[in-house]
């Protein structure tokens, strides 16, 4: 078993800098909805960070994958750093005088204030300069600066929202006539979540300014041509997979869902974070894990085994949240106003799921060297994404948009087992897999679609116990011989 100790511990390293971020976005939550009464404030907030996700991958073009592809690849791994950084800071900065100039166009294309635009086209431009600082210090092996960097941005950006919003108006209120009341402006919530955002990118930028100072700013165009046939395939996946992501919020609002109903519909939406974590920290975890065993003669066995415990721990994790979500409700969304919208965490928190067991089966094209196919199933993710938004949006409002999200990756993650099986062969124990999948979905739809269960938390909890204990009689041979290992 220590083949999977050391999967675990890896995905503890792995996954802190990217998992904490996400812990920060669960925490801001509740915050945005306490000091975002009006839900179509909320509302505004979601879709322009749904825009932030779309152009953050559209001004990165590939060129943080084709980075780490060409500085393991080239001798001359000076000349990749200077061209990649070259390329990002003047297409950033390009990006930065044509969005400023044409901001009040693009305010009336979106419908979003002219202000946020502009704090929207800080932040972007600000983080794409820091991508390249950052990918060099992931391929120079400094993850603890990288992590610590990463991880001062969200702690920043969560103190100053933490500021603005909940003490900076007590703060004047009580001396009106001091320093913080030239800083503070009355109705003006949503304005400085976006500067609490553009603080905290500034501040990474700075940190990592010397990593512009330093090189030798030699452009490479030969090698710059060869990076970016490599890294626009991957644009293309990236768009696809925020497509999938988060461009649902964009939609209802082009289809003239009202404003607060997007609000209600994202707050609650983050109830499905907890699976969202899970998935996140294993991902990150997993993928050197499995580059590490490929030439092991059981490595197909050791593939399908983990598969089948990430369903286990998946399938519990979608349940518990599940069986709890009215009170796991009352401090992720703290006020009632959002409620009407927790009809879509069943479906959410399965959709995140499904994306998990995705990667779990998309080993095989990672293996065989066939990248291209997870780009293919992404955009098959996506196209299914637009469609069903399109035909269910008008009808079902944001419940549709939720239906689409568990269509697309339940797709994807069929797809990508169909084709895996043609081409690397793994010996999945899908009995047991759909046992636990479909007692899952089947508990879940009881604790939660059946009213006089609802309330019922002792059943609830027999409901759960019931699934642990169908886990324990599958599992109780593995069980019985890790404990008689503890023991010796």
């Amino acid at each position: 078993m220590s083949l999977y100790k050391n999967l675990f511990k890896q995905t503890l390293i792995y996954g802190l800098a990217t998992v904490f971020p996400r812990i920060i976005s669960f925490i801001l939550n509740p915050l945005f909805v306490y000091y975002l009464p009006d839900k179509s404030n909320m509302g505004e907030v979601s879709v322009i960070f749904a825009y932030l996700v779309f152009f953050n991958v559209v001004l990165s073009y590939g060129m943080e994958t084709a980075f780490f592809r060409f500085y393991n690849s080239e001798d001359n791994k000076k000349s990749v750093i200077s061209t990649a950084t070259i390329s990002l800071f003047w297409s950033s900065i390009g990006f930065l005088v044509l969005a400023l100039l044409f901001r009040k166009t693009l305010s009336g294309w979106s419908g979003i204030g002219v202000e946020y635009v502009t704090y929207t086209i800080w932040i972007l431009a600000l983080d794409a300069l820091a991508i390249i600082p950052f990918s060099k210090l992931r391929a120079e092996r400094k993850p603890m600066k990288y992590a610590v960097i990463k991880m001062a941005n969200v702690t920043i950006n969560l103190l100053l929202n933490v500021f603005f919003l909940a003490f900076l108006p007590k703060l004047v209120a009580n001396n009106p006539n001091g320093f913080l009341s030239t800083i503070y402006y009355e109705n003006f919530p949503i304005g400085y979540i976006f500067i609490a955002n553009v603080a905290a990118s500034l501040f990474t930028l700075l940190v990592l300014i010397p990593n512009y100072i330093h090189i030798s700013w030699n452009f490479d165009r030969v090698l710059w041509k060869k990076m970016m046939k490599y890294g626009l395939p991957i644009l293309f996946a990236g768009i696809a997979f925020a497509i999938n992501e988060h461009f649902d919020k964009i939609l209802l609002d082009w289809m003239q869902v009202p404003m607060s109903d997007i609000g209600a519909y994202s707050a609650c939406y983050k109830i499905g974070m907890f699976m969202v974590l899970f998935r996140t920290a294993y991902t990150l975890g997993i993928e050197p894990f499995f580059f590490s065993h490929a030439a092991n003669d059981n490595a197909q066995q050791t593939y399908a085994t983990i598969t089948k415990y990430f369903v286990i721990f998946g399938s519990f994790i979608s349940l518990f949240v599940i069986v709890f979500v009215d009170l796991l409700k009352f401090p992720i969304v703290p006020d009632a106003k959002y409620w009407d919208a927790i009809k879509v965490v069943p479906l959410i928190v399965f959709a995140n799921f499904f994306l998990g067991i995705y990667t779990n089966l998309s080993v095989w094209y990672k293996l065989t060297d066939k990248t291209k196919v997870g780009a293919y199933i992404s955009i098959v993710g996506a196209a299914i994404t637009l469609t069903l938004n399109f035909l269910l949006i008008p009808s079902m409002s944001y419940y549709g948009s939720a239906i689409a999200t568990i269509a697309a990756y339940g797709s994807m993650m069929y797809i990508s087992y169909q084709l895996g099986q043609k081409h690397y062969p793994i010996p999945y124990d899908f009995k047991r897999i759909f046992g636990y999948i479909g007692l899952s979905v089947l508990l879940s739809g009881i604790s939660f679609y059946i009213p006089v269960l609802r309330e019922n938390y002792p059943l609830k909890i027999i409901l759960l116990s019931l699934f642990l204990y169908f886990i324990y009689h599958n599992e109780k041979e593995t069980l019985l011989r890790i404990i008689k290992r503890k023991t010796k």
